[in-house]
């Protein structure tokens, strides 16, 4: 996978979306600085300059049909888990796809997919990895970075390159052992343990206490409430109370 350093830009996935077209080759891109840099529901992205890995990776999913395209956030978000893990860190993936080292967000990820009838064209996906800063000043409500964790400083360069390798590798799994890999997802789930947990149903503003039953491969979110009731969440339509 090519591996293509910026030293500020919009944000990498704009960058990329640009690109396609004149290069569609497999690559990741990385900046020192994003200066509109995207996380989901539309956020902006909180990163210092040159302290975090603020990357994008275009990706050809060749084989998965559109219908089974949460596999690939799974294989992402379990690449991001990998190249912790490499650091001693050990994080989990809260539904869908952020990072999460205890109860604090390590990483967001952004996932857009070019699709046209049968097939995925290709896959942006965004990566926002916190490493090295040591302060956060927006309003988000739990960041935290590597360094933070461990006292260690990190080379952003390195990291890039050990990120595309292993989203190289997660990737063939996802096309080649989907089962498998979708069985490690729900393992490596945040609150994913069998325990009851606040949730709010996001359209009616009810709070009330599940487990996760399931992922389906469209990535809809099974609940089980306390009165044994199973409850299906689109992204967005739920939210986990921290």
């Amino acid at each position: 996978m090519k591996i293509i350093r910026l030293d500020s830009t919009d944000s990498t996935n704009a960058w990329l979306k640009r690109r396609v077209g004149e290069d569609d080759s497999e690559c990741l891109v990385y900046a020192r600085e994003q200066t509109a840099g995207r996380g989901q529901r539309g956020n902006s992205w909180e990163s210092e300059p040159g302290q975090n890995l603020t990357a994008s990776a275009l990706l050809h999913p060749e084989g998965i049909e559109p219908s089974r395209q949460f596999i690939v956030s799974e294989a992402v978000a379990l690449a991001v888990t990998d190249v912790l893990r490499g650091l001693g860190i050990k994080a989990m993936v809260k539904w869908p796809n952020d990072i999460y080292v205890a109860d604090r967000k390590i990483c967001g990820i952004l996932i857009e997919h070019a699709i046209m009838s049968r097939s995925i064209l290709h896959t942006v996906a965004g990566i926002g990895l916190n490493l090295n800063q040591r302060q956060f000043l927006s309003d988000a409500p739990n960041p935290v970075s590597a360094s933070q964790i461990t006292g260690m400083a990190y080379d952003v360069d390195r990291m890039a390159i050990i990120l595309a390798d292993t989203l190289k590798e997660r990737l063939k799994e996802a096309i080649s052992a989907p089962e498998a890999l979708h069985t490690e997802f729900i393992s490596a789930l945040w609150r994913g343990d069998g325990n009851m947990y606040p949730f709010l149903d996001v359209s009616s503003g009810e709070q009330f206490k599940g487990r996760i039953s399931g992922i389906a491969p469209d990535g809809i979110l099974t609940l089980e409430d306390s009165d044994g009731s199973l409850r299906q969440y689109a992204f967005k339509e739920v939210s986990f109370i921290l």
